[in-house]
């Protein structure tokens, strides 16, 4: 395996993260005050502009309950590309609005906050895409779903966190694989398939790498008989991994899971308790799914500073004022199409992402 930090040694950049006066309430159980009052000046408004929601797992409570549709990567990609709405508002980050844009290139696509940008997307750029693929000559460039329109044009296919191993498994064994930019969950599709010609871009989402093994083990001890629902993307996944097989963590209850396999998961889950590591505004839609269950984040503070920028006046604004609106230059929409419809298809069969 080759980790490449980038095609010229120098560390990934990095958005700045926005300050906690953007955030709402770090309450991942109740809505805040006045919700009713909100939530109907935000569907009349859409109606008015033949809007559709959609809401990213990750937002507060609040932005979930009053959008059309909940989901993630896949989910909302797939929705994008089907939706019969002239107006598709994007409560999540610019990457994901971009994703819709190129999906939907004729229809206005909103995002309640323009700033609104990801760590992880920002750890790879299309030149670093280019430089990578002249290292390695006939190689496949697979790129999570988590990057720029630029690089996904750069790429041939892309993926989620449920279909990463199908779509890598789609690859000649022979042939090299780019996997771009999640070094965790491009380890972990190492890991499964057994490949040594998957190489991984050195790329971190911030919030999931700082759920560390040590605040996990920690969680599990407090909390004997708890099933463990763990994201690939986190930092403590492999080692998460490791400590199930040498007994550290109860094997049988340790699952790797994209957050729509978590969703799946939870309706069937047999435990009083399930930790999860993953960011926290997961837990809304867990607890939905699962009433009985209590779940419970193996670090409480993994909250997207960048997901939280969504707030409800921004979110109103967006439908009354119609901005921010995403576009997406055609040449790179038409490129990048190519490789997000590959995953889609893919997609369909390999899991919800």
């Amino acid at each position: 395996m080759t980790t490449t930090p980038s095609a010229t040694g120098s560390a990934p950049t990095r958005s700045p993260l926005p300050g906690r006066a953007d955030l709402l309430t770090d309450d991942t159980t109740d809505r805040t005050a006045g919700f009713d009052e909100w939530a109907d000046q935000v569907r009349t408004a859409a109606r008015a502009q033949n809007a559709v929601i959609l809401a990213h797992n990750y937002q507060h409570p609040d932005i979930q309950d009053v959008a059309d549709h909940v989901g993630d990567s896949l989910a909302l990609s797939r929705i994008a590309a089907r939706t019969d709405s002239s107006t598709i508002v994007l409560a999540g980050v610019h990457f994901m609005a971009e994703t819709a844009k190129i999906l939907s290139p004729d229809k206005r696509v909103l995002i309640p906050d323009a700033r609104a940008g990801c760590s992880l997307a920002d750890c790879i750029t299309a030149e670093q895409v280019r430089d990578w693929r002249a290292q390695y000559p006939g190689a496949v460039v697979v790129s999570y779903v988590n990057t720029t329109a630029a690089v996904k044009a750069e790429s041939d296919i892309c993926c989620t966190s449920s279909n990463a191993v199908e779509v890598v498994r789609s690859v000649p064994s022979a042939t090299d694989v780019l996997f771009c930019p999640d070094q965790f969950l491009g380890a972990h599709v190492r890991r499964t398939l057994h490949r040594d010609n998957v190489h991984t871009w050195m790329g971190e989402c911030h919030v999931h790498a700082d759920i560390s093994p040590d605040s996990l083990i920690e969680r599990v001890h407090a909390n004997p008989g708890a099933d463990l629902f763990v994201h690939p993307e986190c930092g403590c996944t492999t080692s998460a991994l490791w400590l199930a097989g040498c007994g550290e963590l109860p094997a049988e209850r340790t699952r790797i899971l994209s957050t729509g396999q978590m969703l799946t998961a939870a309706r069937t889950t047999g435990a009083s308790t399930v930790l999860v590591a993953t960011e926290v505004g997961m837990l809304h839609q867990l607890r939905q799914a699962n009433p009985r269950a209590s779940f419970q984040p193996v670090n409480a503070g993994a909250i997207c500073p960048f997901m939280r920028m969504t707030t409800r006046d921004k979110l109103l604004r967006c439908l009354q004022e119609g901005r921010d609106e995403v576009l997406v230059d055609p040449v790179i929409a038409a490129r990048a199409r190519l490789a997000v419809e590959r995953m889609i298809a893919i997609g369909s069969t390999g899991g919800r992402r």
